[in-house]
């Protein structure tokens, strides 16, 4: 009866520690160059990520930056403050790490393939890359803050 008791309490514990690693990721993070905070949350079981805040001295002429460089011309008029740029996470417990996401980069125009992952809970490391090649990417390491 022990046994029983005791594989029901780990197995509980086992299967509520994966669901929390899952959110570990959300939150409110730094960008890597620290110009613009990044709120992560969960949405229909996928991970997004919006722009919430950025400093002052990247504002022109007292507003946020414009998206103007994306491809699409009609969305170029719109703010970077409130782009969502992180899109469609789902966290993978066997390899640790959020996949299957893309990152849009305002600065390029870019969208890329990504994934991410935690070495501790307060550093969120992104690779983006192309033509589904992991390795071959740009790695981000995003610092948790508050808004």
């Amino acid at each position: 009866m022990n046994k029983l008791l005791v594989f029901i309490f780990v197995a509980f514990y086992a299967t509520a520690s994966l669901a929390q690693s899952a959110d570990e990721i959300v939150g409110i993070w730094w960008n890597e160059e620290k110009t613009s905070k990044i709120e992560v949350k969960e949405v229909d079981g996928k991970y997004i990520g919006t722009i919430v805040y950025m400093i002052p001295e990247k504002y022109e002429n007292g507003e946020p930056p414009k998206d103007d460089e994306n491809p699409d011309p009609a969305l170029r008029e719109r703010s970077v403050l409130g782009l969502q740029i992180l899109e469609g996470f789902v966290y993978n417990a066997k390899e640790k790490e959020w996949e299957d996401g893309k990152i849009y980069d305002p600065k390029s125009g870019n969208t890329y393939a990504c994934y991410a992952w935690m070495d501790n809970k307060d550093e969120l490391n992104l690779k983006g890359y192309v033509a589904g090649i992991r390795w071959l990417g740009r790695k981000s390491i995003w610092h948790r803050t508050e808004l």
